[in-house]
């Protein structure tokens, strides 16, 4: 099976990636520009997996011994780019790792091929440093930059690739395919593909996180109960909420998925499109004590306390600031 069998979406895309290798019209240099979990990193892998493949063919064979390095992370022609400052790529990543390395042929067939994730962390002296690659490269050589933001690079470097955009996935797609694969619950498969907007490779990780699943029924205690709160209770939702740091972005966000819920419902009275529509009875009674406006304050609210805890702004003020307003509104 060709690794490429294994993606859900991205239909476009792979099938010119396909007809690129049939037609012996594959490029030196690719941007896969996408959300972090949108697909394009295995649409990377199996498109390098084609490019290696002994058989030959538009897609990797998934048996031959090629095919098998590739998919364990074994293939020696497949150079995965690291980097070991967490928030840069710098110019000896790049240069140790692509620009020396280029110039070494392939191990086992065709083609050498490198991939750069998180590419949008390259600094400018790194892209300077792989553009000469990329102006003359050898005929083996192909680099595909993985980014979430295509806008960072040098003008330089974008005209000599081949850009595709990852688009989001419909919801009802990875709503099946997660009932399929994980036997989720069509509720449960409902709000992880809402929550993802349309990255498989989130709704994924959500599945199979337990902590997910922790933030998740935290978020939602906090929203049922937060009305009758008071000061203390406050503060000591604050403590709990502040046990989710690492994850607060994602315990927001599933704060807001909620009051979207209240604010369909108060609009449409239909439970059947809420993401939460095992939790009708809640969301109907905080849908009537609520006023469109305050809802969207809320909402307002939520997007402000991201932004604060983005600027570094005290965690727990920016986090108190916000439970009052869902509090008030």
């Amino acid at each position: 099976m060709s690794l490429y069998d294994r993606i859900l979406g991205h239909e476009n895309i792979i099938a010119q990636l396909k007809n690129a290798v049939s037609n012996d019209k594959v490029s030196h240099a690719y941007i896969f520009n996408g959300e972090d979990g949108s697909g394009k990193a295995m649409v990377a892998k199996a498109f390098a997996e084609a490019l290696l493949c002994e058989r030959g063919g538009a897609e990797g064979c998934g048996e031959c011994h090629f095919c098998k390095q590739t998919e364990s992370g074994n293939n020696p022609d497949l150079i995965w780019v690291t980097h070991e400052k967490p928030s840069s790529i710098g110019v000896d990543d790049v240069r140790t790792q692509l620009v020396e390395d280029v110039q070494i042929k392939p191990y086992n067939g065709r083609y050498k091929v490198y991939i750069i994730d998180e590419a949008e962390k390259m600094t400018v002296q790194a892209q300077n440093a792989i553009l000469k690659t990329i102006e003359e490269p050898p005929a083996y050589s192909v680099i595909i930059f993985l980014t979430n933001n295509d806008e960072i690079f040098l003008p330089t470097i974008i005209s000599r690739c081949i850009v595709f955009k990852f688009r989001p996935i419909r919801n009802s797609v990875i709503m099946d395919y997660l009932i399929c694969r994980y036997k989720l619950p069509e509720y449960e498969a409902k709000m992880c593909a809402s929550y993802a907007q349309g990255r498989v490779g989130r709704a994924v990780d959500l599945v199979t996180s337990d902590n997910f699943i922790k933030i998740r029924d935290e978020a939602l205690s906090l929203v049922k109960n937060v009305y009758n709160y008071d000061v203390a209770d406050l503060i000591d939702a604050v403590k709990r909420v502040a046990e989710y740091k690492i994850n607060i972005t994602d315990y927001i966000d599933i704060i807001e998925m909620w009051f979207r819920d209240v604010l369909l419902f108060k609009v449409t009275k239909d439970a059947n499109n809420l993401v939460f529509s095992d939790e009708i009875n809640y969301i109907r009674k905080q849908a009537s004590k609520s006023s469109y406006e305050g809802i969207e304050n809320i909402l307002r609210g939520c997007e402000t306390a991201k932004h604060r805890l983005n600027a570094n702004v005290n965690f727990d003020l920016a986090i108190e600031l916000m439970l009052l307003n869902i509090k008030e509104n």
